[in-house]
């Protein structure tokens, strides 16, 4: 009876130990083995065999972890306060020294980024600290990436996720950005009335150049016309002087038909008249 009892025992204990022994590291793990309260090895995924009672397993997590820095209330350099909070993202690169090195790294981190948010903020003033968010982020999270690296942590990134200052410096700059709006607004509509009168004024300048332009080819066509119908007529009366000379004063009169062509009447000795046309 006492020997089947043992048996059992025995086979328990066995059994235990044999699954105490077993362990499995998940794929995004890393297993660093403990003997006897040193560090033995690094394990990674998979099923691992451990000595029983004598070696123990920590299990560290390799992905990419989130924290949140709380809301701190920080004093810009124009002594405005402000309530800042962000987020760092970091991720495990050395099992080893993540585990034996830090304590707490979540404290650590977050007590570290708000140290260094205050002394961030507090060299720039509101304007300044509202519109160089990617430039504090770059700095703190090189800052931060320095301080973790004997921990064998690596800062990926860092975001802030606000910084809000008090209402009534927030009521003020609303008003001062609807100014700034409307001056622009007005600039605006200025120019557009500038445009449009210098448009308006180009055109009516165009349309006067083209205007005096038709005239002036309009008085050069008359000019011509009447300096070809002067040389015409003057062409006609030195005809009609050549042929008073030639006739020698027997002509009375001169006439011109609606044809255009000159003749002369002459008074004949009978009493009658003759027309005598005189050729072009």
């Amino acid at each position: 009876m006492f020997g089947s009892t043992f048996f059992w025992i025995v086979l328990v204990l066995v059994v235990m130990a044999i699954l105490r022994s077993i362990r499995i590291v998940k794929q995004y793990e890393k297993g660093l083995v403990i003997r006897l309260g040193r560090y033995n090895s690094t394990v990674d995924s998979g099923m691992v065999l451990l000595v029983p009672f004598i070696d123990s397993l920590v299990l560290v997590d390799m992905r990419e972890q989130v924290m949140n820095v709380q809301p701190q209330k920080v004093i810009t350099k124009d002594n405005v306060t402000v309530v800042v909070d962000a987020v760092i993202y970091y991720k495990v690169v050395d099992p080893v020294k993540a585990e034996f090195e830090i304590e707490d790294f979540d404290y650590a981190a977050t007590t570290l980024a708000q140290t260094n948010l205050r002394n961030l903020i507090g060299d720039k003033s509101l304007d300044e600290s509202l519109t160089a968010r990617d430039s504090i982020n770059s700095n703190l999270r090189e800052i931060l990436d320095e301080s973790t690296n004997p921990w064998g942590v690596k800062v990926t990134r860092v975001e802030l996720q606000k910084i809000e200052p008090p209402a009534d410096i927030t009521d003020a700059m609303s008003r001062q950005m609807k100014a700034e709006r409307d001056k622009r607004a007005a600039i605006l509509e200025a120019e557009g009335f500038k445009q449009a009168a210098i448009l308006k004024a180009e055109g009516d300048a165009q349309a006067k150049t083209l205007r005096a332009g038709a005239e002036a080819a309009a008085v050069e066509m008359v000019a011509k016309a009447a300096e070809k119908n002067f040389t015409e007529r003057a062409a006609q009366l030195r005809r009609l002087e050549v042929a008073e000379k030639v006739l020698g004063g027997e002509s009375t009169k001169f006439i011109m038909p609606n044809n255009g062509e000159l003749v002369s009447v002459l008074n004949l000795d009978s009493g009658g008249q003759k027309v005598v046309p005189i050729r072009k």
